[in-house]
Parts: C-alpha cells; sequence; structure tokens
C-alpha cells in the first residue's frame, strides 16, 4: 500500500514537473499588449459588434467607453439589441446622445433566433451583415457589452495587428475580481483557461493551438469572409475559441511578389490572445452559484459531451490538484515522510505556477496554495455541467437552452 501511496504521488510531482517545463510556460503572465505605435499611411477602418441582451445596466458605461475610444480612423459601432427587455435600446442610443455621438452609432433591432444558431452568434451575424454591407470595413471588433475598454485600446489592437500582420488579436480582459468568491475562483478560471490553450503556443503560427476570448476580438474582415463567415461556427457555444480555431485553420493567400513567376505558397494565418489589465469585464460574480452557471454552461461542451473524457478529467484533477496535499497528510499521518515530501514538493510546484496570476490579480499571495481546493470545486462544476447536459438543461444561458 505504501508503494502504491508513494507511485502516486510521485507522478503527480513529475506532471507538475512537465506542466513547468513543457507545456508552453502556459503559467506565466507575459503575453500582454503592448504596442510601440508606428506611423500608418492609412489607418484601417473599423467597425464594433455588440450582441446585447438586457445589458441597459451596464452600457452607460461600456458602450461610453467605446465610443470614446481615442482611434484617429473611422470606427462605427452596431450593437444589436438580442430581444431586449429592459430598454437596452434606448440606453444605448441616449449614451451615444449625450455624448454627441450618434452618427457613430447603429442600433439593431435582431430577428427571431433561427434553428441552428446560438443567440450571441445570430445577434453578431446580423451586426456584421450590417456593418459589411453599409461600410465595407478593414477589421471587425467583436465584443460583448459588459466590457468597459480602456480609451487606447482600439488604437493599440490595430496596431498590434498591422505591425505583426495578423488576422485575429484578441484579449483575456481582466475579470472582475472583488469580493470572496471572484478572488477564490476567477484568477483560476484564467489560469484553467491558458493551461488548456498556452498563450505562447496560441500566439505561435507554427502550432495549432488556437483560441480567443470572446470579450475582445479584433478580426479581419477579410479573415472572415475567408472562413466562410459565423455560419461555419453557427452553433457553437464556446465560440471564440471556435472562430480562432477556423481563423488558423484555413491557409491565407500570400501576396503576389514581383520577383517570382508564381504566387508564393499560402501561409499559416498568425493569431495573437494575450491578457489586458486595463481593459476590463464590469459583469459581477457576488456569489458562488454565478460563478458556477458560467462553468458548468459550457465545461462539458469543452469535453465535447464525452462521459469518458469526463471520466478522465476527473480523474486527472484529483491526480494533479487533489493528490499532493493529500500525499502530505497521508504521509505526515502515516510517518512516511518520503510521500509526505514528495506531495508537498508538488504541492508547491502547484503553488508555484499559479502566483502569477494570483498577482497579475492582486489578490493576497496565500490564494496560491488554494488551488487544490479552487480545482475541486471546479470538477464538481465540470461534473455538473455533464448532469445538466443530461437532463436537457445544457447551455443555459441569458434565458435560452441549447439542448
Amino acid at each position: 500500500m505504501e508503494k502504491i501511496e508513494l507511485a502516486i504521488v510521485i507522478v503527480s510531482l513529475l506532471i507538475w514537473i512537465a506542466l513547468l517545463t513543457l507545456w508552453g510556460q502556459f503559467w506565466q503572465t507575459d503575453q500582454q499588449l503592448e504596442v510601440t505605435e508606428t506611423h500608418l499611411e492609412k489607418l484601417p477602418s473599423v467597425c464594433a459588434v455588440i450582441p446585447a441582451r438586457n445589458e441597459a445596466d451596464l452600457l452607460p458605461k461600456t458602450l461610453r467607453s467605446l465610443l470614446c475610444q481615442n482611434y484617429p480612423g473611422s470606427f462605427t459601432i452596431f450593437l444589436v439589441d438580442d430581444h431586449s427587455t429592459d430598454g437596452t435600446a434606448e440606453v444605448a442610443q441616449q449614451t451615444a446622445q449625450a455624448l454627441n455621438k450618434n452618427q457613430q452609432l447603429h442600433v439593431i433591432t435582431a430577428q427571431a433566433l433561427p434553428p441552428g444558431w446560438s443567440g450571441k452568434l445570430w445577434a453578431m451575424e446580423q451586426g456584421i451583415n450590417k456593418a459589411t454591407t453599409i461600410l465595407e470595413p478593414d477589421y471587425l471588433l467583436l465584443t460583448d457589452a459588459d466590457i468597459e475598454h480602456d480609451p487606447v485600446n482600439l488604437r493599440q489592437l490595430v496596431a498590434k495587428a498591422e505591425q505583426e500582420n495578423l488576422d485575429l488579436v484578441s484579449l483575456m480582459v481582466r475579470l472582475r475580481c472583488e469580493n470572496f468568491w471572484e478572488k477564490l475562483l476567477i484568477p483560476a478560471f484564467v489560469f484553467f483557461f491558458q493551461k488548456l490553450y498556452p498563450f505562447r503556443w496560441v500566439n505561435d503560427p507554427q502550432k495549432s493551438t488556437a483560441a480567443a476570448a470572446g470579450g475582445c476580438i479584433l478580426i479581419r474582415t477579410a479573415a472572415l469572409k475567408r472562413i466562410g463567415g459565423l455560419q461555419v461556427i453557427r452553433q457553437a457555444l464556446i465560440d471564440d475559441c471556435a472562430l480562432a480555431h477556423a481563423i488558423k485553420s484555413v491557409k491565407s493567400p500570400s501576396p503576389p511578389s514581383p520577383h517570382l513567376p508564381i504566387a508564393p505558397p499560402p501561409h499559416s494565418p498568425k493569431i495573437w490572445l494575450g491578457l489586458s489589465s486595463s481593459t476590463h469585464s464590469l459583469r459581477s460574480y457576488p456569489s458562488l452559484s454565478p460563478i458556477w452557471d458560467m462553468v458548468a454552461r459550457t465545461a462539458f461542451t469543452q469535453l465535447h459531451y464525452s462521459p469518458l473524457l469526463l471520466v478522465g478529467t476527473i480523474v486527472g484533477m484529483i491526480l494533479v490538484y487533489i493528490v499532493p496535499p493529500l500525499g502530505l497528510i497521508v504521509g505526515a499521518l502515516t510517518e512516511n515522510w518520503l510521500v509526505a515530501l514528495t506531495g508537498l514538493s508538488a504541492w508547491l510546484l502547484m503553488s508555484l505556477a499559479y502566483l502569477p496570476m494570483v498577482r497579475f490579480y492582486q489578490c493576497p499571495l496565500w490564494l496560491a496554495f488554494c488551488l487544490p481546493i479552487i480545482a475541486f470545486l471546479y470538477t464538481l462544476m465540470t461534473l455538473d455541467s455533464a448532469l445538466r447536459y443530461w437532463q436537457g438543461r445544457g447551455g443555459a444561458w441569458k434565458g435560452r437552452v441549447y439542448r
């Protein structure tokens, strides 16, 4: 029995050593939008598309932040009122009027949701169709109605895309982290996301890893057209990552060269995903329940609705996150100090990996040692996500259920 206990904690320790050294440095927080702007002969035109469903409370701040962007190029906003019942459209128009920027805002009333579309993507599709029909912008800024943008955010996004010839630039905006449950669970949400999609790998055109954060995505209109538009991901609940995968999977035509008799072969599209400390979400999570619902909405979707992957995920979460502290406790109680020391070593490596994200969110440093408890809660959320799916309640969000 002692040999089995030792073997299990050794496996957990080896996993953490491998994660820290071989897994794209996912634990780092250095992938951030830092741009040295250069003069552009022609400033690209941009249209923002905002799907909004019952967001009247947040729009006075979030929409204002977009209307007040200091981007010197052409910038127009298309807000799609997705069957709101709280006066979202009126609040949006009043916000633009207060700033004397009515001409910069177009409010669209969403049509009925057709079969085969998620509500958010259908609203975005209508906004994109209107924007590309009227203005034919160079870029589309896809953003959520709860995001308050830094005044220079759009300027930096465009500069990043233009300087590095990127098809898609996305920011994992700073999520709200003020009360107990937010401090306990929100940094870990971003940490687990980075573990699934190491940002360095996402940003490497030679790797197939692709991801984006739906709160803030700047995409070339030509790149969106090249993949067939949002139509190709119309049923996706994790729409941001599905969009990034579609963009990165389709080869881009290389521009012809006057020095070559034939055009060069297509090249892999380039995307970039990073963290932001200045553009942030105003969505609040006053208790455990809304965070639980946010994760349970798509966790089983991430596992492709597979019971086998669900079992593997639960076993993996226990082995990676729960075994280290258990090994320390059991080893200490049974005076098996080798097991205790190995468990402690794995726990310390785990905490070391989590520490940069805890510091990024300016949370108490002792929370880095709470990752086992946090991971246990996320495991329960994932299990609940599967139960909701099997009960026909999967993907519930803003009054809609996607079966």
